[in-house]
């Protein structure tokens, strides 16, 4: 993780989605949390990360999406370059899916 965002509010937060237990809790506390677009505009790039993990071109993204091209290079640079999140939920639902 990036130690410029680690603190005590994030550690908080990070807790308490760890404490849910299921997609209505999910739901319930995203709602209170955040606004509809801010919950679009995440669920938008995890679905971007998806599809460029499915080796989708740009066009193909914008065009499912409706995301920018600079929303897909930001995401693009994440997956490539960040902090490996995106690789780790991806095995994850993966192994859920199969088992």
């Amino acid at each position: 993780m990036n130690d410029k965002l680690k603190d005590k509010n994030l550690d908080d937060l990070f807790e308490a989605i760890l404490c849910l237990e299921n997609m209505e809790e999910c739901y319930d506390f995203f709602e209170d949390l955040c606004t509809i677009l801010e919950l679009k505009s995440l669920s938008q790039r995890f679905q971007v990360a998806k599809l460029l993990n499915e080796h989708k071109v740009y066009s193909d993204i914008v065009s499912e999406t409706g995301a920018s091209t600079a929303t897909i290079s930001r995401v693009n640079r994440s997956i490539n370059y960040g902090s490996d999140g995106y690789r780790i939920v991806f095995e994850r639902l993966k192994e859920k899916k199969d088992n």
